[in-house]
C-alpha cells in the first residue's frame, strides 16, 4: 500500500469509529476488549493519536511519551476524539517525503511507518467500536487487510520481545481465500515467530506448501481480525492442532505498554 491509502484508510476507520461509538453509547461494553466500555476506548484511541500527531508535527526524533488520556465523557470525548482524528490525518497528510521523526518497527521511511501504524491501529479499534453494536465488527477491505496481517506477523512478532513461543517446534498456515496470500509461520521456544510469505500461484521459500500443524483459512479481513484477536478462531476455519490456535489467542496480544 502507499502512504496515501495508509491515510485514506486511517481517516476511514476514524470515522466510522466515531459512528459506531456514537451509536453505542459510553456505557456500552466492548466484548473485543475485556473491561473497556466505549469511553475507554475513545479515551485510549484519542491518546494514541494526539501522540502520533506530536510526533510527525514536530518530527521528533526520539521518543516522546504520551500526554495521557482524557477524562473527558459523553459528547464531548466524542468531539474529542474526533478532533485528534482528524488532526492526526492533517499531520500526516501535510507531513513530507523526507520526514525524520522517531518510529519503532522497521519501514521504508518514518512517514510509511505512522500511515501505516496509525490506518491498522484505527481499523483494529474500528472494529472494537463495532463490537459493542449487535452486528459486531463490520468488513475490511481485503487489501487493507493482508497488509495489516503483514504488519502483524513480520514486524511486531518478528521482534524479539513477541511473546509467541511453544515448546517444540511447530508450524501455523494462514491462507486467505479471496486474494490467495499465504503466511507460514515457525514458532519454537528459542526465537521470535519466523513468517514466510507466498500466494497460491506462486510459492516464496515454501511458504505456500508443505506441511503445517494446523492452518487458518478464511477470508482475509477475517483472518485479520482473527489474528488480531478481536473475532473469535471460529470465524475462521481451523485445522489441525487447536493448541496453536490456543497460544496464539493467549500470547500474541499487542500492549500499549
Amino acid at each position: 500500500m502507499k502512504v496515501e491509502e495508509y491515510i485514506d484508510t486511517l481517516a476511514a476507520a476514524g470515522r466510522a469509529l466515531a459512528v459506531a461509538a456514537a451509536e453505542a453509547g459510553p456505557d456500552a461494553e466492548v466484548p473485543t476488549c475485556p473491561g473497556w466500555r466505549v469511553r475507554d476506548l475513545l479515551r485510549h484511541t484519542s491518546m494514541v493519536h494526539r501522540w502520533a500527531t506530536d510526533l510527525v508535527a514536530h518530527a521528533h526524533t526520539t521518543y516522546q511519551p504520551d500526554g495521557g488520556e482524557t477524562s473527558l465523557d459523553g459528547d464531548e470525548l466524542l468531539a474529542h476524539f474526533r478532533e485528534g482524528h482528524a488532526g492526526l490525518v492533517a499531520a500526516l497528510r501535510a507531513a513530507p517525503e523526507s520526514l525524520e521523526c522517531w518510529t519503532f518497527l522497521p519501514a521504508p521511511s518514518p512517514l510509511a511507518f505512522w500511515a501505516r501504524r496509525q490506518a491498522h491501529e484505527t481499523t483494529v479499534h474500528r472494529a472494537d467500536a463495532e463490537s459493542a453494536l449487535a452486528a459486531g465488527p463490520g468488513p475490511v477491505e481485503p487489501t487493507v487487510a493482508v497488509d495489516g496481517i503483514d504488519e502483524l506477523l513480520f514486524r511486531f512478532h518478528g521482534r524479539d520481545r513477541s511473546r509467541v513461543r511453544t515448546a517444540e517446534p511447530r508450524t501455523l498456515r494462514v491462507r486467505a481465500t479471496d486474494t490467495g496470500d499465504v503466511w507460514t509461520v515457525r514458532l519454537s521456544a528459542t526465537e521470535p515467530p519466523r513468517t514466510e510469505r507466498g500466494t497460491a500461484n506462486r510459492t516464496e521459500r515454501g511458504a505456500a506448501t508443505g506441511p503445517a500443524d494446523a492452518e487458518l483459512v478464511g477470508a482475509a479481513d477475517r483472518l485479520y481480525l482473527v489474528l488480531w484477536n478481536r473475532l473469535p478462531v471460529d470465524a475462521v476455519t481451523l485445522t489441525g492442532d487447536e493448541e496453536l490456535a490456543r497460544v496464539w489467542r493467549e500470547t500474541s496480544g499487542i500492549t500499549w505498554s
